[in-house]
């Protein structure tokens, strides 16, 4: 009898062992998380800002067609689901591009109307408003950090730079070529990505000027994604520009490391794609990587020659480990990847979407942790 019951408390704990570690499992890889009901199928999603384990917000456009623009979509995560959220005087057709939040209850959503004017929303307490955007600007992109916030956008075909100073938007020096990333630090400490006429580029803004440095001089690359770690550790991820080869003249992705001295390029397990967002651990350091439409080569001989690569790249400090986005039923992969890590967790969020049946796509949430 007493051997009876100790082989069953033995089966017991070995089963809630395999229980606990199957759990475990599940928040080690990316999981998919459905988007309300009322979004339609053919919406897509651009970018999220999380900034807590219960509130997130994720921008994009619902209802688009082959011939319809769409209107602007936001949704909020409540810990529990995602819900979709009432704008301001809706009524407009287009698109919300970019989000981001300086607390939990002031956050910034910047995007585009069908007649191509700028569209500037602002979350103070718990209520979305319009927004004045500043005269003559299409907006691309919001971003903050280190207490500011920062537009990027364009003016009459120039690139313009503009920074919230608590009652207005202030146009700031913009350095040469074209600005698709930020990372506020500080006032004196802000770091751009993008493209100049040499190649992928990466400026540094000390409070005064710009010092720009070209991190890859092949034709046509870009970083659009940078993330400063420290004074000597720096970031970039994007596309290493077009070269020949195989259909559809694939490109490869782009990630660059600044030690302080100089920039080097990282080697990723993925021989094309487009690296397009960088999210921080909770410390700060280099968490995770997105690569868009990751591919690499098969074994020699292999037909077709390329097999999906990685998605998402985990990296530790000293090597990157590889997950896929999980499949979806009805669903096929994902366009894109935007980054929205949880402030202090190992949670991490990512938007963009998913191809669908018969030239149809859908919005595509996922999170890891």
């Amino acid at each position: 009898m007493v051997r009876r019951l100790l082989v069953a408390a033995l089966a017991a704990a070995l089963a809630l062992a395999t229980l606990m570690s199957s759990a475990a499992a599940d928040t080690r890889s990316w999981q998919h998380v459905p988007v309300p009901e009322q979004v339609r199928p053919q919406a897509g999603l651009n970018e999220a800002v999380a900034t807590g384990p219960d509130r997130a917000w994720a921008v994009g456009a619902d209802a688009v067609g082959r011939e319809a623009p769409g209107f602007p979509l936001l949704l909020r995560w409540n810990g529990t689901a995602w819900q979709r959220q009432r704008l301001p005087g809706a009524g407009w057709q287009g698109e919300l591009l970019s989000a981001a939040a300086t607390s939990p209850t002031a956050a910034w959503a910047v995007g585009r109307d069908t007649a191509g004017g700028a569209r500037l929303l602002r979350l103070n307490g718990t209520a979305w408003s319009e927004s004045r955007p500043p005269r003559g600007v299409a907006l691309t992109k919001v971003v903050s950090g280190g207490g500011a916030t920062w537009l990027i956008g364009t003016r009459e075909g120039a690139q313009a730079l503009l920074r919230w100073d608590g009652r207005g938007w202030r146009d700031m020096p913009v350095p040469p070529g074209a600005v698709y990333g930020l990372h506020v630090r500080a006032a004196d400490d802000v770091w751009a990505a993008g493209a100049a006429s040499d190649g992928a580029a990466v400026s540094h803004w000390d409070g005064q000027r710009w010092e720009q440095t070209i991190v890859d001089g092949f034709p046509r690359a870009a970083v659009g994604s940078v993330l400063a770690v420290s004074p000597t550790e720096v970031w970039a991820g994007g596309t290493g520009g077009f070269i020949g080869g195989p259909p559809g003249r694939p490109i490869p992705p782009l990630l660059v490391r600044f030690d302080g001295q100089q920039w080097s390029r990282v080697k990723v397990p993925a021989d094309f794609g487009s690296v397009t967002s960088l999210a921080p651990t909770a410390s700060g350091e280099l968490g995770w990587i997105s690569v868009a439409r990751s591919l690499k080569w098969g074994p020699p001989g292999s037909s077709p020659p390329l097999v999906p690569g990685p998605d998402f790249l985990a990296w530790d400090g000293r090597s990157f480990a590889e997950y896929d986005e999980p499949a979806v039923p009805g669903e096929y992969d994902s366009w894109s990847f935007s980054l929205a890590p949880v402030p202090g967790s190992a949670t991490v969020w990512s938007v963009g979407r998913a191809s669908g049946p018969n030239g149809a796509f859908a919005p595509r949430v996922l999170r890891f942790g």
